[in-house]
């Protein structure tokens, strides 16, 4: 009984009590919380790994009923759970100017701004990612207060049905998902259906309590990745909150994602380890259900990569087999944490793969948003700089206080407040001029790669109808599969090659190279083979 005291009621209290961030403590200071004690010694009866993180933090005075109710009929019957408050309102309380900060609409992102049209990042999208469900809408982003909501209305997520309840009156509006949209029920044409629920749990920390660790069935668990797109998605009020990266007990800069912990943890990472490949990152397993990683120090590097990173989530392919890949295997939350010379390979060993090319038969993995992996290794990294100094730069408050910035907001923006700190010597308008320099040249780079893929899929439509032999189409395909990753990386990734120019610019000149050498080749069998319709 003891035993499942402390699973049922123990993974409850676990993540969520007081859920706020451990900078400037304003709470714990109030002599006021001092008779908390009391009441933390009777959880802590039960709730030992609580106490070890709770003791001597800033939060230390905080009473668990702080973010904890009907704790008293949970002590009478352990099967009655205690309700957990973790929505970072809870946080707004003491810490006003990072929350307010985090849910301020930043007008500076256009709303809706899809990917794959003339003016968008990936003008040929459609033809290259055909006929992935990413070419029925694939966005620009425009920050963490709308992450779910983004998510949920569009097109490619759940088949059209959910929507803005005053329409395009409310794309500004933040606050609570349910709030803001409404599930019409019917399903629109020119959508898809590919949402899942293990892409949600970057977006929310809601299902924290209630998701097991890397989605696996678990009877204290709600939800995992095989559960019903409508049904998570109708269970999730809130964008992430401030419990994703600060113990609410402890106060110390924390990890939560699953797949971010078993990569660093399990398999080893010298992307956040420095010279030695290790981090500080303690790893406390709660009773089989959870882990969370408790860090000494924030690195806000690593801290980021539970969401800006390369990851599969979705059902897919075995590239030896071609059997199906469904939600029950664990390959559908994956963090791979390599870049973008190694990630074919990686997929190779994995055996996974998301689809097949519809003109040529290509085994294409679809990348999500690497901006970690793009950064680890670029000039800014390499000098010590880290995510949250370019994107939560501090500021003052309107009575000159200063706090550090929950928008995480566009540098190009803000440079000001981004660059300047680093860069005293220099100028906004010098800075604006440099950054443009970079993602001027490396759309460059995009757009040359992306029509480079495009000749090669034409190019192998002609030759397969004029009979080249499969040998040669096989040898295209490799070369498709290999251009792609290396071109889609960066249509994925979102600073347009500024978090990583010399990365950038050496693997999209690799993919032009990869994609001439196929047409190359296939010309080269059409000529032989005396047919006309060769594409030269």
């Amino acid at each position: 009984m003891q035993k499942n005291r402390t699973l049922l009621g123990g993974i409850f209290v676990l993540f969520a009590c007081a859920a706020i961030v451990p900078v400037l403590s304003i709470a714990s200071k109030d002599k006021k919380v001092a008779p908390a004690k009391e009441a933390s010694e009777t959880c802590y009866s039960c709730h030992e790994e609580i106490k070890a993180l709770k003791e001597n933090s800033s939060h230390a005075g905080l009473s668990c009923t702080t973010c904890h109710a009907r704790l008293k009929e949970h002590l009478e019957n352990y099967e009655s759970r205690p309700e957990t408050v973790i929505e970072a309102s809870q946080c707004g309380k003491c810490h006003r100017d990072e929350y307010e900060s985090s849910i301020r609409v930043n007008y500076e992102a256009q709303a809706r701004k899809e990917k794959g049209v003339p003016a968008g990042r990936s003008p040929m999208m459609d033809k290259l990612l055909a006929p992935q469900a990413f070419t029925f809408e694939h966005n620009e982003p425009r920050g963490h207060a709308f992450m779910v909501t983004d998510q949920f209305v569009v097109d490619r997520f759940a088949g059209g049905r959910f929507q803005y309840k005053k329409r395009w009156w409310g794309v500004d509006a933040t606050g609570k998902t349910w709030d803001i949209l409404e599930d019409t029920g019917k399903t629109l044409p020119e959508t898809a259906r590919a949402g899942n629920p293990t892409c949600i749990q970057c977006k929310t920390s809601d299902h924290i309590l209630k998701w097991k660790f890397m989605g696996e069935k678990a009877p204290a668990a709600k939800w995992d990745r095989t559960s019903d797109l409508i049904a998570i998605a109708k269970d999730t009020q809130n964008p992430v909150g401030c419990i994703h990266c600060h113990d609410p007990h402890g106060t110390k800069p924390r990890i939560v994602r699953d797949a971010l912990i078993k990569a660093v943890a399990t398999d080893g990472s010298k992307m956040f380890g420095g010279k030695e490949e290790k981090t500080d990152l303690q790893v406390l397993d709660f009773r089989d259900f959870r882990k969370i990683g408790i860090m000494q120090k924030a690195d806000s590097r690593m801290m980021c990569a539970q969401c800006h990173v390369e990851y599969a989530c979705g059902t897919g392919f075995e590239f030896d087999s071609g059997n199906k890949v469904g939600f029950d295997d664990p390959r559908t939350n994956h963090f791979p944490l390599t870049g973008p010379k190694d990630i074919l390979a990686h997929y190779k060993k994995l055996n996974f793969y998301d689809f097949r090319h519809a003109v040529t038969g290509a085994r294409l993995v679809k990348l999500q948003h690497p901006e970690a992996e793009t950064f680890f290794g670029s000039v800014h990294d390499k000098s010590g700089v880290t995510c949250a100094d370019c994107h939560m730069p501090p500021m003052k408050n309107k009575s000159g206080k200063i706090f550090r910035s929950h928008q995480v907001m566009r540098p190009k923006s803000h440079v000001k407040e981004s660059c300047m700190r680093c860069h005293p010597d220099s100028t906004v308008q010098r800075k604006l001029y440099q950054i443009d320099a970079v993602q001027n040249y490396i759309r460059g780079k995009m757009r040359k790669s992306e029509y480079w893929i495009g000749q090669l899929i034409d190019t192998y439509a002609v030759a397969r109808r004029w009979g080249v032999e499969e040998a040669t189409l096989a040898k295209a395909r490799e070369k498709h599969e290999e251009a792609h990753v290396l071109w889609e990386w960066w249509t994925a990734e979102n600073s347009d090659g500024f978090h990583n120019p010399d990365l950038a610019r050496e693997t999209l000149t690799a993919s032009i190279a990869a994609s001439k050498e196929a047409v190359a080749l296939l010309n080269k069998a059409m000529e032989s083979s005396g047919k006309p319709g060769s594409n030269k």
